[in-house]
């Protein structure tokens, strides 16, 4: 009994050690979690046969990968979950922003550095950490670009749970954060207990999603999805959809804005995510008259180089279509035909269209809300730690 007492002991240890250096890199939240995901299986499996994942084909093709660890990286015994904060309070308003239709909103995780790059660093760190103490562990970390349920994994970790808009949201820390995992051999003590789930009878996230994406509890139709269709689709955007994505020119957060937990959001830690080439402010004028040469060098080490610059001018041409009337906006869409390639041209074409039907004095823009109120839900909520500075717009940590 003392040899497996002494066993259990030390296992502890080294899991409150790898928790505590997983803290001193800037990770915010750390939990252990076993491979057994069989629990979701049947809903992911089901979400794919609705063909509710798109275009992205690579997610049928990866098979049970996803949902069964141990196939991915045989002799996986326990998966080490991590959270790191993105949100960046000193920012220009995103309420303001994302409201103003002639500005360009982009989703606040892609504002900084490319956070894959960040993440992995961190990761290898934490990985060599743990090497120091167990040299035999065999230790291998994913952010976000393998077949990994990220989100189901820290839930099981004990991490948050998971909400009717499909994200991970930590009772005391929202979900404006980035997930990462250390898949190991090592067998560690896991947390057994989850977070209740804490969404019960709010709908704020589905009431808000502008595309209506979000189609059942958890459930998100990425066809529908803004994130989606900026990043993720290669392709023209359904004609039904462009008014809806509004100047969301690269993802969407309005699920997360509109999500009470997010009043506790702890602020951005990392100089890496702080605001890049003023993209929480600039203009959709300003951003597509970006040549292809500027595209490349202002996304340098930033997520958003990976749509590349076709998929960058559709969805600034998509939103300039949605902007109030402005004939320097015509003249830009004008200028711009044949510059690109034909999809660009289809949506340039499209943007013209609606601008000059703007002219006419009986069309009312449809899109107009009060100013700082969500159209559906009942409020924003921000960070409580910090104020709204309303002369120049920046999100103000207090005094």
């Amino acid at each position: 009994m003392s040899n497996a007492s002494e066993n259990a002991d030390d296992l502890n240890q080294l899991s409150r050690l790898i928790s505590q250096h997983a803290y001193s890199l800037g990770f915010s939240h750390c939990g252990i979690s076993n491979t057994d995901l069989s629990a979701h299986e049947a809903d992911y499996f089901n979400w794919i046969g609705l063909g509710y994942h798109g275009t992205m084909d690579y997610m049928e093709k990866h098979g049970t990968k996803r949902t069964r660890p141990t196939e991915l990286i045989p002799g996986t015994q326990s998966v080490i979950s991590v959270l790191m904060p993105y949100f960046e309070y000193e920012q220009h308003h995103p309420i303001t922003q994302l409201q103003s239709s002639q500005q360009a909103y982009i989703s606040r995780y892609a504002l900084g550095r490319d956070y894959h790059k960040v993440l992995r660093k961190k990761l290898a760190k934490l990985a060599e950490y743990i090497l120091t103490l167990e040299p035999q562990a065999a230790l291998r970390g994913f952010v976000d670009s393998a077949p990994v349920l990220e989100r189901q994994l820290a839930h099981k970790a004990g991490l948050g749970f998971l909400g009717k808009n499909s994200l991970l949201i930590h009772p005391k820390a929202g979900s404006w954060f980035f997930i990462g995992e250390i898949y190991t051999n090592l067998i560690l003590p896991t947390h057994t207990r989850s977070v209740k789930d804490g969404c019960g009878s709010c709908q704020a996230c589905i009431q808000e999603c502008p595309t209506q994406a979000i189609v059942a509890d958890g459930v998100v139709d990425a066809r529908r999805c803004i994130s989606y269709l900026t990043i993720e689709h290669p392709g023209p955007i359904d004609e039904v959809l462009r008014p809806l994505m509004g100047n969301r020119i690269y993802g969407c957060d309005d699920c997360q804005l509109v999500c009470p937990w997010n009043h506790f959001t702890p602020p951005n830690q990392q100089v890496d995510f702080k605001v890049r080439h003023q993209l929480d402010q600039a203009s959709l004028i300003e951003l597509f008259s970006w040549t292809e040469a500027e595209f490349e060098q202002n996304t340098a080490g930033s997520p958003i180089r990976r749509i590349g610059y076709e998929k960058w001018q559709r969805n600034i041409a998509t939103a300039l279509g949605n902007a109030q009337f402005d004939v320097d906006i015509v003249t830009l869409l004008e200028k711009n035909l044949g510059k690109v390639s034909e999809m660009v041209d289809q949506h340039i074409n499209w943007a013209l269209q609606q601008q000059l039907n703007k002219q006419k004095p009986e069309v009312k823009d449809q899109n107009l809300q009060k100013p700082g109120r969500p159209f559906h839900a009942a409020k924003y909520y921000l960070p409580k730690a910090i104020k709204t500075t309303t002369q120049t717009g920046f999100l103000d940590r207090p005094e």
